[in-house]
């Protein structure tokens, strides 16, 4: 669930994790999955067609609107439970700048999205099946159903998300300096998701899960 701390403000869970406090109640779990659902409809997917700039930044207000008039049992949300979500989000899906509101990453329509392209980690992770693991190590990582390929910061983050496709996903170690060097430029998109238009074959390497803790002791949050 979400609540409202009077001093700290947002935050999940049963108490504020700085003061301790109960705060003041805003949504359930149910009500937060929900929220979540349909603002990446609209902010990853631009379903119901919002009027979104060329960074994928839309109007609190219109995804507000499009939420209640989609669904008539939300017509108890107002702007500042868009705002908890996204400020409260473990992976940090969404940013809010400016009364305007996009989806960092998953993103399966063309933006021109600038990305922060310095400090990026040595080495980055993508989950794949044992099927695709040779093919990608030959042909390189191209997007599937996003607009651009998504890199996790750690192997463990990789195996999180894999592991919603497959019980045990092959792990590929991306070298971000010569996936770069080649000229594909790599971005940090949330905390712990990078961008890429493509990875050429020669970054890619299968990662051995011996150099890594058991991706099971992972604490992780969702895989998205």
């Amino acid at each position: 669930m979400i609540r409202e701390c009077e001093e700290h403000g947002y935050f999940r869970g049963e108490m504020c994790p700085r003061c301790g406090s109960e705060g003041k109640f805003l949504m359930s779990d149910y009500e937060v999955e929900k929220l979540g659902r349909s603002m990446a409809g609209i902010l990853r997917h631009r379903k119901n067609d919002p009027d979104m700039d060329s960074q994928g930044f839309v109007s609190v207000r219109e995804v507000l609107n499009i939420i209640k008039a989609r669904n008539g049992r939300m017509d108890w949300l107002r702007t500042r439970h868009i705002e908890a979500l996204a400020e409260t989000d473990p992976k940090g899906r969404y940013l809010i700048s400016g009364g305007k509101i996009k989806a960092t990453y998953g993103h399966t329509v063309p933006l021109d999205i600038k990305l922060d392209c310095e400090n990026i980690p040595e080495f980055l992770f993508y989950p794949a099946t044992p099927e695709e693991a040779g093919f990608l190590k030959e042909s390189g990582i191209y997007p599937s159903d996003r607009a651009m390929v998504h890199l996790s910061l750690t192997y463990r983050d990789a195996f999180k998300a894999g592991a919603v496709r497959v019980d045990d996903p092959v792990i590929l170690e991306i070298d971000a300096d010569r996936c770069m060097d080649m000229g594909y430029d790599i971005g940090k998109a949330a905390r712990t998701v990078f961008l890429c238009k493509h990875v050429p074959p020669e970054a890619i390497s299968v990662a051995d899960p011996e150099d890594y803790d058991d991706p099971e002791d992972s604490g992780s949050e969702e895989s998205e």
